[in-house]
């Protein structure tokens, strides 16, 4: 006698609806309210966002998982702008893909020789005004990027992440009285999220 058939339907292709979720679940750790206003503006349950996490993982163990760089290029389609990048001595390519989420970001994967991914975050698009915080203030959750943290507040000492997608900056910042405070800022997907405001 066959097996029963399952009553759930064959889950759909990946898409970047189902990215920005994966994005989100991420983020709820530090802002769930933020997220599930977006959530709400996406239109979807908190059940779909777990469900596209759940296979947004099961894609990366697959034994027969592809690599980073061609499974970001399954998900998101063709790059919106590949360009050229030298750090240190080493030559890669930064892809970029357009966020509908945040119009004014864009998904941005390092990618190095051999289709290596060096790095996968959340960048400011080039076309939009980049944010330029003064006082610690203006550190508000999602306000800013790793890269523009660290210009803002030069020098930042680069802390290692809580876990993965997540990176920490360490640098001081003055108030609204404009006394320096030290500050350590977490991010996630490279877009900020919380920070800790020393005495």
């Amino acid at each position: 006698m066959g097996a029963m058939p399952s009553s759930k339907p064959p889950a759909g292709p990946f898409t970047v609806q189902d990215f920005q979720l994966v994005l989100l679940r991420r983020m709820a750790d530090h802002n769930p309210d933020l997220v599930d206003d977006a959530r709400r503006r996406l239109g979807v349950s908190l059940a779909d966002m777990r469900e596209a996490n759940k296979r947004w993982q099961a894609m990366l163990r697959s034994p027969r998982s592809r690599s980073a760089a061609t499974r970001y290029r399954s998900v998101l389609g063709t790059p919106e702008s590949v360009t050229a990048r030298r750090i240190g001595d080493l030559d890669c390519a930064a892809w970029q893909w357009p966020v509908p989420l945040w119009p004014d970001l864009r998904f941005e994967v390092l990618v190095g020789p051999n289709q290596a991914v060096w790095n996968e975050w959340l960048v400011r698009a080039p076309d939009a005004p980049a944010a330029e915080p003064r006082t610690v203030d203006d550190l508000r959750p999602w306000s800013c990027t790793v890269d523009e943290a660290a210009r803002a507040f030069a020098p930042a000492r680069p802390l290692e992440g809580t876990a993965p997608t997540r990176w920490g900056l360490a640098f001081t910042a003055p108030d609204a009285r404009g006394v320096r405070r030290e500050v350590v800022a977490e991010f996630t997907w490279g877009l900020l999220q919380r920070t800790a405001v020393g005495e």
